[in-house]
This record gives structure tokens, sequence and C-alpha cells, in this order.
């Protein structure tokens, strides 16, 4: 594959995009103009890893030369440059074939997490809990902000359901591959018996809708404002602070009260709910295209069964692309990286084959 003649398409669609966007009137249209600054700052990105990439090759050639010197010195130096620069070579053009590949509008944006409890009873409330702990753990090892929204605390320990909001780099293109239900076998803390139980939690990771994207109009909608419920400290039911929305036409109900601010919570629930709206959308476009095309890492639909955590094997399993991990303690507390660039490789592996780079 020439990927220098696609690299320089992309420097000419950049300069179409600088002048375009230092037009007067670039602004009026919020929603192109997000989608356009948004492909400005990938494009400028990838042509930053080209660049990297090439004076990387030119450091390889110049270390390989070395080696093969006379100097001792010097060619034991080079000698141990040559494979980190190998690997570093071979990691920016995973990436830059990443980049080259038709993008997902979705990626660059922020998450809102929601994790709920499923079979199981407390066992998977208590799962829930370990999940958002997995990924507030992988978050901040990224360099993330992570933001409570919503939760609702089991008495058992846990939670029945559980909403955040994880802002970064990318966080959308990472987290992407957990939506889906997780399962984990294990002895629960209350099991007399040794038995090993079953239970399951349901992940969806939401990329954040702004308001361009999703119209929500004032009568489409019914605010209602109650006492905020459930474990929270002396003052939590004090105040008439929890919010609940209703989108009168689709039906759906978003409720929060996660702080004490009433404005607070009605910002968060509108938040969650124009990121839901936006999923809804996306979902009914994908569900055109996977008639005729079926990912093989799966939908990433809610009811897709993608993961097994076995605690007594000390294994997670993606049922998605058959890969196993033994490190289970080390993943729970947020070791995510192997599993995810495995998913990532997958699905780029297909892309490109879809497009014909392969």
């Amino acid at each position: 594959m020439d990927y220098a003649t696609l690299i320089e398409k992309k420097r000419l669609r950049l300069a179409e995009l600088e002048v375009g966007i230092a037009a007067p009137d670039f602004f009026n249209d919020a929603k192109r103009a997000g989608e356009l600054t948004r492909e400005h700052a990938s494009i400028r990105k990838l042509l930053g890893m080209w660049d990297r990439y090439g004076q990387t090759g030119r450091e390889l050639e110049e270390s390989v030369v070395l080696a093969k010197g006379d100097d001792e010195e010097m060619a034991a130096m080079a000698a141990e440059e040559v494979p980190v620069l190998e690997e570093r070579l071979a990691g920016l053009s995973v990436e830059i074939q990443y980049a080259l590949l038709p993008r997902d509008p979705s990626e660059d944006r922020d998450a809102l997490v929601e994790i709920r409890a499923g079979t199981g009873g407390d066992e998977a409330a208590i799962f829930a809990g370990d999940l958002m702990r997995m990924y507030m753990r992988y978050a901040e090892g990224r360099g993330w902000k992570v933001e409570p929204m919503d939760a609702s605390a089991s008495d058992a320990g846990g939670y029945r359901e559980v909403i955040f909001k994880v802002s970064g780099e990318e966080v959308f293109r990472w987290l992407k591959y957990e939506s889906g239900v997780h399962r984990v076998q294990r002895v629960p803390a209350t099991e007399a018996q040794g038995r090993i139980h079953t239970s399951t939690a349901t992940v969806a990771v939401l990329p954040e809708a702004e308001e361009v994207d999703v119209e929500i109009r004032a009568d489409d909608i019914r605010v209602e404002v109650c006492r905020a419920s459930g474990s929270g400290g002396q003052g939590v039911n004090t105040t008439d602070s929890a919010v609940q929305i209703m989108h009168l036409p689709t039906g759906l109900i978003v409720r929060c009260q996660d702080g004490r601010s009433q404005i607070k919570n009605k910002e968060k629930a509108m938040t969650v709910l124009r990121s839901r709206l936006l999923e809804r959308r996306q979902t009914e476009e994908a569900a055109k295209y996977s008639a005729h095309r079926k990912s093989l890492i799966g939908s990433g639909g809610r009811e897709e069964k993608v993961r097994t955590y076995n605690y007594p094997q000390n294994r997670v399993t993606d049922h998605r692309i058959n890969v196993t991990l033994y490190h289970l303690p080390a993943f729970m507390d947020g070791d995510l990286e192997d599993m995810i660039g495995a998913l990532q490789k997958s699905e780029m592996e297909e892309r490109m084959a879809e497009a014909g780079m392969v």
C-alpha cells in the first residue's frame, strides 16, 4: 500500500479545511463546524505521526549501519537502539494505518459509561461496582477525568446502576468495546459452601452528545423534581434535588441525583438524555448497514455477551475475538491495554480489508 499517496491527499484536505475554518461564516452552522474542526485535528495528528515515522525510519537505517561499523563501542550502542527503533516504527505504522481508515466521527468524543447489575442478585451489584472501579482505574492510568452522573447503591455493596462521564483524548475510541453483557464466575463472600456463582452486569458506553447533535424541544420533555433516595449522607434526603426527565416522543426516562444542586442534576440528566438519543439514532442507522455487514467484534449492543471473568481460573475471556488473558487481578485493577489493543487490532484488520488496504 502506497501510504505516501494517501498522506498527500490528507495534506490537500488539510489545506482545504484551513481555508474553510478561516472563513467568517464558518461557525454559522455549529454542527458542521464541529465536524470539520474534529477532522482538521485528526489530520494534523496523522501528519505528525507520519513525520515521526519518517524520522524514526531514518534513525533506524543509521543505527543499522553503525551497528555494523568498526567502532566497537559505537556499534554496541547502535545495536541496542535497533530493536527499540523497530518497535517504535511498528507502533507508528499501526497508528498511521488506523488513522487512514474511514473514521468513526464519535471516536474523538468523551463517553458516558452506564453499568447496571444483571442476573445474580447482590453479587451482580457487587460486580457492577467492581467494573466501575476497573474503568475508573483505567481512566486514571490514561490521564482521563471521571465525573459521577448518577448512582443507585445496593445495600449489600456495589451498585444496582451507576453512570459516570469520562473526559479526555479519544475516550470513546478506547472504551467503545466495553458495551455488552459482562459475566463473572466466582465464590461470593457470603457463600458458606464455597460454590461458584455466575452473575452478570450490563455495560453501555455512549459517545457524549453535544447540543448541536440532538435537538430536544422544551415541549418534548417533562421534568420532575423529587427528593434523592438511597445512601449518600445525612443530607441526601433533605432537599428536592433529584431530577427526572422523560422524553415524551420516545418514552426514555433519565434520573440524576448525584449532587445536591437541582440545576447541576438537570444539566447532567440532559447530557445523559442527549447521549441516549444519539445512541438510538446511531443504532438505527447501524441496523440498516448491518443487513449487509456483521462486524467480527459484534454490534456493541447491550444484550451481547462480550466477556467472562473467571476468578477460580484467574482468567478473563473476550468472546468476540476469542482472546483469554491470565492476569485477572491486574485486569480488574484497570490493566485493560492488552485486551483493548487486541479488540482494536481485530477491528482494524477487518476495516482495512473492507477498504482494500491489505
